[in-house]
């Protein structure tokens, strides 16, 4: 168990609990409880420097922090109804500045067909930003639990776009990554209309903010099931950069600055209604693998297959984010020998 898992659970045991809430801890993207006879679902995350978003254009990074926020209620089968948030600006930023911060969070708000209902603002020597959002359950709550040996395992869009936004951040003074992608914009995509196809079909549903591995070894440890993954939708721009930094194409999937696409999975009997719907609805989803016995974690790449039941590395474990990112490398240059 992580320490970070471990402590949440030390705090989780002094906390009262409601006899509303319907999920049990870690089990959902987000908090589920029953209200007058309704389902509400309720999420609330923190962005800082520490999330490695870029800062050079701030619509960009509301809109991203404002996608990070509302996830976790689309991952639940949710709608977002009611979004507020704490704001702590840096000093350096102007009023200009803050003002397209403030109109990239308010274009994602819009777009989910959800209102800003407040919050709270502070001004520091380096900025923080919570995102609260509150979600209505349409049908029944989807959670990290619940697939089954045999499902297929499909996600939302391409795999890498969250660690290749750390990466620039991290390299942004490499003059040879600064020449080459100087221009690149990187939104994270919002999933509305993906969820109400996904919330209809699936078996269990989780976001990929922590990358895609860690959402996967989440379903399987709750679902108690393992994962056959291949022929993995990287996106273009996280090949390129991965060639040109000379790292291996699959950190992209182990990196854990996720990229909040969906990941999810629905039975064999599902699928064939579930692909037709999505083509008429002319929505695409990419089928990266089976569910399969407890005990099975591989990645099969070019006729071999990584195993990954012995991986045990997690970013927050080091305070130098190239430290982490080299015992990665590592790890993949080992199971490729």
């Amino acid at each position: 168990m992580s320490r970070e898992k471990e402590l949440i659970e030390v705090i989780n045991k002094q906390m009262p609990r409601s006899s509303s809430q319907v999920n049990h801890l870690f089990e959902s993207d987000s908090e589920i409880v029953t209200f007058h006879g309704k389902g509400l679902l309720y999420n609330i995350d923190e962005f800082s420097e520490e999330d490695l978003f870029r800062e050079d254009d701030p619509y960009r990074l509301g809109w991203n922090m404002a996608i990070g926020s509302i996830s976790d209620i689309l991952a639940s089968g949710g709608s977002p109804k009611f979004y507020a948030h704490s704001m702590v600006v840096r000093d350096s930023w102007s009023t200009e500045y803050i003002e397209k911060l403030a109109r990239g969070i308010a274009q994602v708000i819009k777009e989910a067909g959800a209102a800003f209902i407040g919050g709270d603002f502070g001004i520091s020597k380096t900025w923080r930003y919570t995102g609260s959002v509150i979600g209505e359950l349409a049908s029944k709550s989807l959670l990290r639990s619940g697939a089954k040996v045999g499902d297929r395992i499909y996600i939302t869009g391409g795999i890498g776009r969250g660690n290749v936004e750390a990466a620039l951040q991290l390299y942004g003074d490499n003059l040879l990554v600064m020449s080459l992608t100087g221009g690149w914009k990187n939104l994270l995509p919002l999933r509305s209309k993906e969820a109400e196809l996904i919330r209809k079909y699936s078996r269990c549903c989780m976001d990929t903010s922590d990358g895609v591995f860690n959402a996967l070894r989440m379903i399987s440890e709750l679902s108690r099931t393992g994962f056959f993954i291949d022929n993995l939708p990287y996106v273009k721009s996280g090949l390129f950069l991965a060639k040109t930094l000379n790292l291996p194409k699959e950190i992209l999937f182990l990196g854990e600055c996720g990229e909040y696409e969906l990941l999810f999975t629905l039975s064999e009997k599902r699928e064939e209604g579930f692909l037709k719907t999505a083509g008429e609805r002319k929505l695409t989803f990419h089928k990266i693998g089976i569910v399969k016995e407890p005990g099975s974690q591989i990645l099969w790449e070019k006729g071999r297959g990584i195993d990954f039941r012995a991986y045990d590395l997690r970013a927050r474990d080091y305070s130098d984010p190239k430290d982490y990112l080299r015992k990665v490398v590592n790890f993949l240059k080992e199971a490729a020998k």
